[in-house]
């Protein structure tokens, strides 16, 4: 049987385990542990994206997308209103999130949501309930007290957190901000090319820069300083990736143009198998 085929059939067998475990590691507490009913928000680019017609469907794998407060400033970055969309959370929402799914379940023996789920850390154990978690321009998130215990209570319990579409030094700092507080006392590594996560299920060894729709009309692969892309990480105790960074690269927007013929398929291919690798490993480690 070729490697690939019984790696895939591996992560269908575990999927199920992976997260139950999660859910199981979740405090004993009056609150339930039912994922919450799905619904779509506005987006800053997209607001009332048709609904699949499956989308009520219960499956092992949504593509669970992080709510967050944004640091205050201008426009949809500042929106006080965070919790009810049209925020910085929302960036490619939910157009990348559905094309990443649907690729998911065409690539892998996944049993794969058809549509995402934003999450929201004060929504009681919610976040439990899913092993893969996403966030977007997380240079400009600006996470509560009580919100990064939640989400370093998520990491140690055997989640995942991936994170992408921020660049150069500025928003690096921004996010070291945060993360910083989330684990004071463990290193932000570089990923090494012999990690599991590169060869779980695509061999990732020779990755390269993932640009947004920006260079549709810049032609520019990099956005302000950030001209290196970085595959960064922190792990737990035992070894384990429990948070993926992305930076200097937009991969967001490699699911969401997908479609697009003028953005180039190298781009969209890179960034969907990325994922893949990401969402594979989460689920079976």
């Amino acid at each position: 049987m070729p490697t690939r085929t019984v790696t895939l059939a591996l992560g269908c067998l575990l999927a199920i385990g992976a997260a139950w475990a999660l859910q199981m590691a979740a405090p004993f507490a009056p609150g339930h542990l039912a994922p919450r009913a799905y619904r779509q928000y506005p987006g800053v680019e997209y607001e009332n994206f048709p609904l699949p017609p499956d989308y009520q469907e219960k499956t092992e794998w949504a593509f669970a997308r992080l709510m967050y407060p944004a640091v205050p400033t201008y426009g949809f970055r500042g929106n006080p209103d965070w919790k009810n969309g049209a925020a910085n959370w929302t960036i490619d929402y939910p157009r990348s999130d559905r094309h990443l799914s649907e690729a998911v379940r065409r690539l892998t023996r996944l049993h794969v949501r058809s549509v995402e789920q934003p999450v929201d850390l004060d929504d009681a154990e919610d976040v439990f309930n899913y092993p893969w978690l996403y966030a977007v321009e997380v240079g400009y998130w600006n996470l509560n007290a009580a919100q990064i215990q939640k989400f370093r209570d998520y990491l140690l319990r055997g989640g995942f957190f991936m994170c992408d579409d921020f660049h150069g030094t500025r928003e690096w700092a921004g996010f070291t901000r945060i993360m910083s507080q989330v684990f004071p006392d463990r290193p932000i590594v570089d990923i090494p090319n012999a990690d599991p996560i590169f060869h779980v299920l695509y061999d990732l060894t020779d990755r390269y820069q993932v640009p947004g729709a920006q260079y549709l009309y810049s032609g520019r692969i990099y956005e302000y300083d950030g001209t290196e892309p970085r595959w960064r990480g922190v792990y737990d105790d035992h070894g384990r990736l429990m948070v993926a960074i992305c930076h200097n690269m937009d991969l967001g927007d490699s699911w969401e143009w997908a479609d697009e013929p003028r953005y180039p398929e190298k781009y969209s291919s890179l960034g969907i198998k990325i994922a893949t690798n990401y969402i594979v490993y989460a689920m079976t480690h």
